[in-house]
């Protein structure tokens, strides 16, 4: 009688037993390991390549510009770049309508047309190489050099007075006891290689600050995106936008122009200033090889 009491008092002391080390067991097969990190290997550019070449296109305020560049391996994540291009120069106010029944694009207030062609130096630098890998080597760079700009007369300034007479302009005056309307002969703009001939050069300086990324793990090709803040300075500044304007009269009568006439001539007054700094934001898609 004694052994069966014990023997039902020892098996639930038994159960309790048996479920605490399984769930001890269970507890130890679903434990995770620990984290092991990857053992990666920085990537040298110099192991990789040498030089490069490639060719730009690039699109800012200015327009549309194309460049040549080569690069230079100097350091194990650094270059030397050097770059040779040609882009649009504008006044950054400038607006251009266009007539849809003729196509004539006219962009008012516009003096001259221009294109710079500048030749910079600059230092790329690789950034975050631990972290990031090869497929996407991002760089910061800075470049800087002279520029010489070709600027050209946007319309025919038949009287050379800098402002374009569009024949809306329009003169009232009293002849023989009668009035007369006088309309300013327009003066046509010209096409984009029109005026060339009368056309001046400008020495100055260029520069670029720019972060980009060389994409793919193929490193004997060039492919990189690159966005960025580009500027020129011109010490005697360029007149890019007419220099004079037509004088407006405050008050006039029933019979008198708004404009102001002297000797069968608009009478003008100071309007822009030639501009030395052009600054502008710009993507530049680069193509080329590596070796």
């Amino acid at each position: 009688m004694n052994i069966r009491k014990n023997t039902l008092l020892l098996t639930p002391l038994l159960a309790i037993i048996l479920l605490m080390s399984a769930q001890t067991e269970l507890s130890a097969q679903i434990q995770e390991p620990e984290v092991i990190q990857p053992q990666r290997d920085l990537v040298v550019l110099s192991d990789e390549y040498n030089s490069g070449f490639g060719f730009g296109i690039n699109m800012n305020n200015f327009g549309f510009g194309i460049a040549g560049e080569y690069r230079r391996v100097i350091g194990p994540q650094s270059e030397l770049m050097f770059k040779l291009g040609i882009t649009g120069l504008r006044d950054e106010s400038e607006q251009t309508f266009t007539d849809y029944f003729f196509g004539q694009q006219i962009v008012p207030n516009k003096f001259q047309r221009g294109m710079a062609f500048p030749l910079m130096a600059g230092f790329r630098q690789r950034v975050f190489p631990e972290v990031i890998q090869e497929n996407y080597r991002f760089f910061v760079s800075a470049s800087a050099g002279p520029v010489v700009a070709f600027t050209y007369p946007y319309f025919d300034d038949v009287n050379g007075n800098g402002y374009r007479e569009t024949g809306n302009e329009y003169e009232i005056f009293e002849q023989d006891g009668d009035l007369f309307i006088r309309y300013a002969q327009p003066e046509r703009v010209n096409d984009i290689f029109s005026g060339m001939g009368d056309g001046d050069w400008h020495w100055g300086a260029a520069g670029e600050f720019k972060v980009g990324v060389d994409i793919g793990r193929n490193f004997s090709r060039l492919n990189s995106i690159e966005f960025g803040y580009y500027f020129y300075y011109f010490t005697d500044g360029i007149q890019m936008m007419q220099p004079n304007q037509p004088v407006i009269q405050q008050r006039t009568g029933p019979n008198q122009s708004p404009y102001v006439w002297e000797n069968g001539q608009l009478v003008t007054e100071e309007f822009f200033e030639p501009q030395k700094f052009f600054g502008t934001p710009q993507i530049t898609f680069t193509f080329g090889w590596l070796w």
